[in-house]
């Protein structure tokens, strides 16, 4: 659902189980009340989940979501729903972070979006995935994400 009239949101208020896997999970949106101006909403994931396709074992990352709106905001439940739906989801850590980035592209014609997900390390190798539309706009304050590379115990 990309509608963005706060009327027509079927999450927010309600009780909603989580999606039993991110494609039945709907994104909802609302109107951005600043259309036109450049400012950046960040979304922090930091206890994602999803199963690494082959054995099943659970995969851990911290998400950093940062977009630049257009005319739309993504509504943060229906977001929340959707991330969580992933929690019984086979994929590799690329497939997951990717396909995050582009749904939100899709439900909400964002002017500039970026994902990065940084993944625990299985198997004694952290694998850190970066996405983004393009070049962020000009003007824009982008804060650094934020979440340190991955150094083991030392």
């Amino acid at each position: 659902m990309t509608d963005a009239k706060a009327e027509n949101l079927t999450q927010l208020g309600r009780e909603v189980a989580v999606p039993a896997s991110p494609d039945e999970a709907v994104l909802e949106t609302v109107a951005n009340p600043h259309s036109g101006e450049t400012y950046l909403v960040r979304f922090a994931c930091p206890e994602f989940t999803a199963l690494c396709p082959i054995t099943g074992q659970p995969d851990f990352a911290h998400l950093v979501i940062d977009y630049v709106p257009g005319e739309a905001l993504v509504e943060s439940k229906s977001l929340k729903l959707f991330l969580a739906s992933f929690r019984n989801h086979g994929a590799f850590h690329e497939d997951c972070t990717l396909s995050i980035g582009k749904r939100l592209v899709a439900a909400m014609a964002p002017q500039w979006l970026r994902i990065g997900g940084y993944w625990y390390p299985r198997g004694g190798i952290p694998i850190d995935v970066f996405w983004q539309t393009g070049p962020p706009p000009e003007g824009l304050w982008l804060p650094d994400q934020g979440v340190p590379g991955y150094r083991g115990r030392g």
